[in-house]
């Protein structure tokens, strides 16, 4: 029968987790709520006492039909009788274990790194216990702290190993993100076939309770999930021909979007959304999320006045945003600025899932984590990339986050990991009022928040809306300048929003200035 690994329980022995109560209890509790395999770790007790343990959990996973693994110790599993053990790298090698243990005994082997997880697949492992997905108490060393992405690269990896081993992820994972870790950790080829859960069962009031939720939302998707759409054989003119209807169905939508935006530009941006025909909040209290985001807008997160109370309030919103499955747009601003801003984006990055990540060259990099530059305030700094380059950087991250990206710039590439189409609309104009960046995340959000079955062309709509606007505000007789263009520009936006409301096209006739890139 093969192995599952879906609900992978681990156990642990400290009385902070147990709370006075027995280990045997709580495990069958567990087992009664679902769990598919059990891991007896206890790295303090004597091996008397492991033995006794061992063998009383044995008779309760046995009775479950459900396989017990000893952490590290062959000669325990060896004692009681258990299913097989899972080995740390600093344990006894897997081919020296396969011949102390029966033949077909279980062997799990941990794996933090590319090479570990090839060496341990070469060597016969079952399955790989692939980790340290986020920081615990118990699991502080950084160094081994994968995320979404380095696991993604794990499975990407082993993909071509030419044998179907099984895979876990362990570290940090509870009922808040598991849907996510499974989610966004998907390789083209190979995802994880379950997670590793400590303390959010091992210390759960309810352990069954919390097991049958486990059960639950592993078996299904988040509700963010989507795929993006295949490139179609005219991408460009199938796109183009669509957006005239996605503006209407935006300004028709009259969708609310939550903005916890830096406060220097707040003002310019919720007079954008109004002219478009939108409806915004400028909100950075988290706790407001949870009531806002029952009418299904979308949120957007901009980081330009970043303070030590913005994180915090930013994950609590992102939480309640991603339950429901409304979109979620973030804006790294300055994200390579100072290290505080790099720490942030780390810390956000594995704290919810972004719809859309929308920054400059010089954010989206940091973002990706292919670059070490520093930026000098918010701008992005001189360019080191050419436009495949940059359309590969887009594609790349969209692809590896499972979501859209947007690269901004005098040319703007746009990706959902498929596809990836260059805009070369707009106007100098735009990069002198401060806020015209920023406020193309709560365009952005508008239109994702109105069509989010395909986020790509959700987005390119948005911004060939807003970069029209552009154009047709500039050449006014009377635009001077940045300073008498503002107002001109959200005079053009609310042009637009009028037309669309009647069905005239004849402003987007022959302007959309795209193309597709290929890689």
């Amino acid at each position: 029968m093969p192995l599952n690994l879906s609900v992978y329980l681990v156990t642990d022995s400290t009385p902070a987790i147990l709370k006075g109560r027995d280990l045997c209890t709580v495990v069958e509790e567990a087992l009664k709520g679902g769990v598919t395999i059990v891991q007896y770790r206890d790295k303090k007790s004597d091996t008397g006492d492991l033995i006794k343990t061992a063998k009383k959990l044995h008779e309760i996973t046995k009775a479950h039909g459900v396989p017990l693994l000893i952490n590290d110790r062959v000669d325990v599993a060896l004692a009681v009788g258990a299913e097989g053990v899972h080995l740390g790298q600093d344990d006894m090698y897997i081919e020296e274990a396969k011949q102390l243990l029966p033949k077909d005994a279980i062997i799990g082997i941990s794996a933090s790194s590319v090479e570990e997880a090839q060496r341990a697949i070469d060597a016969g492992a079952d399955y790989l216990g692939i980790g340290t997905m986020f920081a615990t108490p118990t699991k502080t060393n950084t160094k081994h702290i994968l995320g979404t992405a380095g696991t993604q690269a794990i499975l990407d990896a082993i993909s071509d190993s030419g044998r179907n081993v099984g895979t876990v992820s362990i570290g940090g994972i509870n009922l808040a993100n598991v849907q996510r870790v499974i989610y966004q950790s998907k390789a083209p080829r190979k995802g994880l076939d379950g997670v590793a859960i400590v303390s959010a069962i091992m210390a759960a009031d309810d352990p069954r309770a919390a097991a049958e939720e486990f059960v639950k939302r592993i078996n299904s998707p988040p509700a963010f999930a989507w795929e993006p759409k295949a490139p179609r054989t005219n991408e460009v003119a199938a796109l183009v021909e669509e957006v005239p209807q996605i503006v209407q169905k935006m300004v028709k939508a009259h969708p609310l979007v939550h903005n916890m935006i830096n406060y220097v530009v707040a003002n310019f941006v919720a007079n954008v959304a109004l002219a478009m025909g939108a409806s915004p909040i400028m909100s950075p209290y988290g706790e407001e999320a949870v009531d806002l985001a029952k009418f299904d807008g979308a949120l957007v997160i901009n980081m330009g006045t970043l303070s030590r109370e913005s994180v915090p309030n930013y994950l609590q919103a992102i939480k309640s945003y991603n339950e429901r499955g409304n979109p979620v747009v973030y804006d790294p601003v300055g994200a390579a600025a100072t290290q505080v801003r790099r720490g942030a984006v780390k810390e956000l990055m594995r704290g919810g899932y972004f719809d859309l990540i929308k920054g400059n060259e010089g954010e989206i990099r940091q973002v990706s984590g292919s670059s070490n530059a520093v930026q000098r305030g918010v701008d992005s700094g001189p360019s080191t990339l050419d436009g495949q380059e940059k359309a590969r950087l887009a594609r790349d991250l969209a692809r590896r986050e499972r979501n859209v990206v947007l690269l901004t710039g005098a040319v703007d590439y746009l990706s959902d990991g498929e596809r990836v189409v260059a805009v070369e609309n707009g106007h100098e104009f735009l990069g002198q009022v401060t806020g015209t960046g920023c406020a193309v995340g709560t365009v952005s959000g508008c239109f994702l928040a109105a069509h989010p079955s395909d986020k790509l062309l959700a987005v390119l709509a948005g911004i060939l809306m807003y970069e029209i606007a552009a154009e047709n505000a500039a050449s006014k007789e009377y635009v001077r300048g940045p300073g008498s263009f503002v107002p001109a520009f959200l005079d053009e936006l609310y042009a637009i929003r009028q037309a669309a409301l009647k069905g005239d096209d004849s402003w987007f006739s022959g302007r959309a200035k795209i193309q597709e890139i290929k890689l």
